[in-house]
Parts: C-alpha cells; structure tokens; sequence
C-alpha cells in the first residue's frame, strides 16, 4: 500500500527517495497504462508547485495524450509542435523558464508558466515525452532536470 511521503533532505535525496518509490510501485507489473498512471500520480505528490504531470504517447504519428494528473489537456500534439512536440521530434530534454516566450507554445492551461519535457525513449524508440508544467515562471532548475531524467530513465525499465 502507497503511503503519501514527507520528502526531506537535499533536492537530489528527495529524488532518489521518489526514484525508489517508483520502482516499489511499479515492481512486478507490465501494463504501460498502469505504470504511467502510478508514474505521473507519484510525481503529481511528490513535486510541489505544479499544476499538471503527465505523459503524451506516441502512436506514430503525433503525440496523444496519455495518464496524467491535472486539468483537462490538449488531446494531440504534432511532432515538432509546442515544448512537447519539439522535445520529442529533437529527442531532447527542454528546460523552459517561460512558456509564453517559447515559439509556437501550446496553451493547454493558461496558468502554466514553465514547463519541463523529457522524452521517453527505450532501445532507441520514442516512446512519448512526460511533460511538467507550473503556474511559477522558472520552477524547474538543472537539478530538477537530472531528477526528473534519472526518473524517466527508471520507468523506461518498467515500459
């Protein structure tokens, strides 16, 4: 059973700490819907000042909308379109401090400020991209970035 965790410690201790529950969360069960669905809930708790986790999937054709917490979202996003997409067709990690600065940003939510997407890629793959947005211009700083890396880069073992 998941008990809700007070995370102490350094950012990068509080990231290990969620990179365990991940594992002990999704140890055992192969559902790609399940685990998403318990990956973007683990991050929904555990990262603070956020207003939307979640993951698009890729169905070859475009990004789609997959598990999430938060407001209602855009359904489907092109390859190369807004953070999301550009992170995906790029296969690149983007970090971005403003969004309404950053061409061609999607508006799901208008209280977004700033948004972090990793993609999701296992044996070369694109899998999809998880996506973080907060209501704070610049919430995600390098460390967030090699945390949230280091816990895609666990799910992917789970995918």
């Amino acid at each position: 059973m998941f008990q809700t965790a007070a995370y102490s410690g350094t950012k990068a201790e509080q990231y290990s700490l969620a990179n365990k529950q991940l594992e002990a969360l999704l140890a055992g069960e192969e559902n790609q819907i399940a685990n998403l669905s318990n990956a973007s809930a683990l991050l929904g708790q555990f990262l603070p000042r956020i207003n939307w986790v979640g993951f698009y999937l890729n169905d070859g054709q475009e990004l789609v909308l997959g598990p999430f917490q938060g407001l209602p979202a855009c359904v489907r996003i092109p390859f190369g379109k807004g953070v999301c997409g550009t992170a995906a067709f790029e296969r690149k990690t983007m970090r971005i401090e403003d969004v309404h600065a950053f061409p061609g940003h999607i508006a799901c939510d208008a209280a977004s400020r700033s948004e972090i997407v990793i993609p999701i890629i296992k044996n070369g793959e694109l899998l999809g991209v998880l996506d973080i947005d907060s209501p704070e211009t610049n919430r995600f700083d390098e460390e967030d970035e090699k945390g949230l890396v280091h816990f895609a880069e666990t799910l992917v073992r789970f995918l």
